[in-house]
């Protein structure tokens, strides 16, 4: 397998992770971050589509991950760019930018994630928009999400090619014109986000976040994830993998299960969530954990 793969949850700070993920006895100042980098090598950063984040806040994420040299961090676009699509302000890209260029000068930023959602539908308004948020953001490794089935067209990836936008594959509840997993990659990344299977909350307008991402996938809904990876990843220089069925730590428990799949072994399992979810105690353990952690 070619591709270096980064297998990993989408966020790290939950309140139900206390005693399902992390320790129970766990302090309000208990570090999640630098507990997780011992089990993965990459988390998706949610907070940043909610409040860009300042230079320090970035310094001190590379500071709790320092002895991971593996970690790489995806983070996701602020909405101001992809749900609230006013006119673009330079000015508030060039903050956003700033933000993050400590991971960029690190070396430590995998992508940045351009999530749209399920109403951002494939007209040509929409690509117009899209091609100016590429070129604001052309000086980093931009990922795309959209939800709705009208981007699924060999003309959108071609132009996704030209644009070096790497593609981002979606599980999700495919309900309508719900777009489906396509197994495309656009540049030398592949970008996979697993949102779990949770139709009867997808849509629901009364729905909670937690109730909406409250899925586990059994190893038979994995499997032909894993095969859908081996098959890019011989063409590909990276590959990420993010679960965001993050209720009660589902997406680390998914995570670590995929990764045992493709690789054959994980280098642990945080002992509150095997307690959580009894059935990764069949993962295989790596004798020698060392730095090139489970993505290798």
């Amino acid at each position: 397998m070619a591709a270096d793969l980064y297998i990993g949850p989408a966020g790290w700070s939950y309140d139900d992770w206390k005693g399902s993920v992390y320790p129970p006895e766990a302090a309000s100042k208990f570090d999640g971050l630098a507990y997780l980098k011992d089990f993965f090598d990459t988390i998706e950063v949610n907070s940043t589509f909610y409040r860009p984040p300042s230079a320090r806040m970035t310094e001190s994420w590379l500071t709790r991950v320092a002895d991971n040299p593996r970690f790489l961090f995806t983070l996701k676009l602020h909405r101001a760019f992809t749900h609230e699509r006013g006119p673009l302000d330079p000015a508030a890209a060039a903050d956003f930018r700033a933000g993050i260029a400590p991971l960029l000068e690190a070396g430590r930023l995998g992508a940045v994630l351009c999530q749209f959602p399920f109403s951002f539908h494939g007209t040509r308004s929409n690509a117009r928009y899209l091609r100016d948020l590429f070129a604001t953001f052309e000086d980093l490794p931009l990922a795309l999400e959209v939800r709705h089935e009208s981007w699924n067209s060999p003309d959108v990836f071609d132009w996704l090619r030209s644009q070096q936008v790497a593609f981002c594959n979606i599980d999700q509840p495919v309900i309508g014109a719900g777009l489906e997993a396509t197994g495309e990659a656009t540049t030398d990344i592949a970008y996979f986000r697993l949102h779990g299977q949770n139709r009867d909350n997808w849509f629901r307008e009364d729905a909670g976040v937690a109730e909406r991402y409250d899925y586990l996938y059994d190893t038979g809904e994995l499997e032909p994830w894993a095969d859908a990876i081996r098959a890019l990843a011989g063409s590909l220089s990276r590959i990420f993998i993010i679960f965001n069925n993050h209720y009660r730590g589902q997406a680390t428990a998914n995570a670590l299960e995929l990764a045992a799949l493709l690789t054959g072994s994980v280098p642990g399992v945080p002992p509150a969530l095997l307690d959580t979810y009894p059935r990764l105690a069949e993962l295989s353990i790596a004798n020698t954990p060392d730095a090139s952690g489970p993505g290798t």
